[in-house]
């Protein structure tokens, strides 16, 4: 194995690892899926399910309204719908099939990069792999940044909901104020459930739909609470006041535990970037070394299946040191 197919080879592992450890080995605080299972069906009893796909259609046809007829029937598609979600829940807004054709467009080019550089087809599908997951990447850690930002957002739009509510303001009206006065991503969302009531779209069912968009469990139990409390009665604005509080305290919880795990996630980054690190220190010390271990069969096998080990340790790791609150 030559120099250049030496580093390209490393360049695309490394490059293989780096997001693989970017999408399993970080944690995230996100919803317990238990939890999360459960207050969703909860939500489904509750909401409208009855609801026409006249009022649903009617939401969405202002979007359709900007796209040409072939990029309507293309967007209609069951995954381009898919996309269209993962899209929005990101907090961008561009049609689904742009995303395809980039990933495409970028996919294309990596293999063209490792052909050149290469001329081995195992380099040129890991380069396809690679440079074609990148907006998908680039997405998903967009729309993580956006949920932890609605969470952190939930207390202070609470707080003005019950202060709404003790003044008088209707629940609708509410809504209206988070989106006015707060700002971006929960202002947004806020903004659409209000905009889809007075759309004509039944409140339940705009609020479900809020919780589809941003599958927060915290969302999850105020959307909840509201529409128990719309069947039985009750204090809102007390329970409002309850539910932010358990939120904050929550939030204290989980800056303690990111305390208390750092040095657990960083003994993971170690980890995944030593073989890499001491790999590329031998090639450059000793490069006739590594050329034997990539050229003969059981030294590929041994590659091969180091990368498999250091995949799973990633997950093994995550499994350790990821905690759902």
């Amino acid at each position: 194995m030559d120099k250049d197919t030496l580093l390209v080879f490393l360049a695309l592992v490394f490059g293989a690892v780096f997001f693989l450890t970017q999408s399993i080995v970080v944690p995230t605080f996100g919803t317990g899926r238990q939890e999360s299972r459960r207050l969703k069906q909860r939500l489904g009893i509750l909401s409208d399910d009855y609801q026409s796909e006249r009022q649903i259609s009617l939401v969405r046809e202002k979007y359709f309204k900007k796209l040409s007829p072939l990029e309507t029937w293309i967007e209609s598609l069951p995954a381009m719908t898919r996309l269209e979600v993962f899209i929005e829940r990101s907090g961008h807004e561009f049609p689904a099939y742009r995303l395809v054709l980039l990933s495409l467009f970028l996919a294309l080019s990596g293999a063209a990069l490792a052909w050149i550089l290469s001329h081995q087809w195992l380099f040129v599908l890991a380069g396809m792999s690679i440079f074609g997951v990148i907006p998908v990447m680039k997405l998903r850690r967009d729309l993580v940044k956006r949920f932890a930002k609605f969470e952190e957002q939930l207390p202070e739009a609470l707080d003005v909901m019950t202060r709404a509510l003790r003044a008088g303001y209707p629940f609708n009206e509410t809504l209206h104020l988070v989106a006015t006065e707060m700002d971006e991503p929960i202002a947004k969302e806020f903004r659409i459930a209000f905009d889809e009531i007075n759309f004509g779209v039944d409140t339940r069912w705009a609020l479900h739909s809020m919780v589809e968009r941003i599958p927060s469990m915290s969302l999850m139990a105020i959307v909840t609470t509201v529409m128990v409390q719309r069947e039985t009665g009750g204090n809102l604005a007390e329970t409002f006041e309850n539910i932010g509080k358990l939120i904050r305290s929550r939030f204290r919880f989980q800056r303690r535990v990111l305390t208390l795990t750092a040095e657990a996630r960083m003994s993971a980054w170690i980890l995944a970037m030593i073989p890499f690190v001491l790999f590329l220190g031998i090639s450059l010390i000793n490069p006739d070394y590594v050329g034997n271990l990539t050229q003969d069969p059981i030294g590929k096998k041994i590659i091969l299946w180091g990368i498999v080990l250091q995949i799973a340790g990633n997950f093994w790791i995550r499994k350790l040191i990821a905690l759902e609150i």
